[in-house]
């Protein structure tokens, strides 16, 4: 399946999503980029066959976040302040709240360059992996505006506030190598091996039970802001799901049958 922005293809429990408009650098505004991650991600939480999800760019950038040359049109028309927050409200800010928020695992495989919006939106993944050729960077500042697609929440959690900071304040971009030291990306490759290193990771995560997963995923998101005493609780709940479930059921019987499990969601 194809769309005007957006790849998809499917391999198995796997979904892979790739942002197809080399073209402008894969822009994420300026077109319908949004409303496709959104439909894709509506897509994906309905479909419980689904086990991993990953995001990549065709072309040598995997985003270059908002479309500059668009920007034009803030100071060009006569567009007031508060219409310009509801389009940030309506467009870009739709897509942290959909792709974040996920509940299936989502690997982001930088192929290229991740600049502002597009940096977000790798942050936007749980794992990240990179081409020895991407780099990224928190440019807002750079064109004189801040991040308005949820950065400012997302860097610090994938970096820390200092290096955070660093990278907002300055707007200058890390290396692929640089990327690893921080802890943006947890392995980088070379580029011919990235979307092969991308698939054998989701391999991994889909031969484990959809249903789990999707709850481990949420845990982990709960745990970001929750307090221990509540994820606690949370999990406990969780747990006696997980327990009834013909999943649980075939991974202890395999393990004491001593074979391979085989899971069917």
């Amino acid at each position: 399946m194809s769309n005007n922005f957006l790849q998809t293809s499917r391999e198995g429990a796997i979904v892979t999503l790739t942002m197809n408009q080399p073209a402008t650098r894969n822009a994420l505004t300026g077109n319908t980029a949004v409303a496709e991650f959104v439909q894709a991600c509506d897509a994906v939480r309905l479909d419980p066959s689904i086990r991993c999800v990953i995001v990549t760019g065709a072309g040598p950038v995997f985003s270059s976040g908002g479309n500059v040359k668009d920007m034009q049109r803030f100071f060009t028309q006569d567009i007031p302040p508060d219409l310009i927050r509801e389009e940030y409200r309506n467009g870009i800010q739709r897509l942290p709240l959909a792709l974040y928020n996920l509940d299936v695992p989502v690997i982001a495989a930088v192929n290229g360059a991740a600049i502002g919006a597009g940096l977000d939106l790798a942050c936007m993944c749980d794992i990240r992996i990179a081409s020895d050729k991407a780099t990224f960077a928190e440019s807002f500042v750079k064109v004189g505006i801040v991040p308005g697609d949820g950065g400012a929440w997302l860097l610090p959690r994938a970096v820390g506030m200092s290096k955070a900071s660093e990278m907002a304040f300055t707007g200058e971009a890390l290396s692929a190598e640089e990327a690893l030291a921080c802890g943006l990306v947890s392995r980088v490759v070379a580029p011919e091996a990235l979307q092969e290193a991308a698939l054998h990771l989701a391999r991994k995560i889909a031969a484990n039970p959809g249903a789990v997963l999707r709850m481990t995923k949420r845990l982990l998101r709960e745990g970001e802001r929750s307090s221990l005493e509540s994820l606690l609780e949370i999990s406990a709940g969780y747990q006696a799901i997980a327990h009834k479930t013909a999943a649980h059921k075939e991974a202890v019987m395999s393990f004491v049958e001593k074979r391979p499990p085989k899971f069917e969601d």
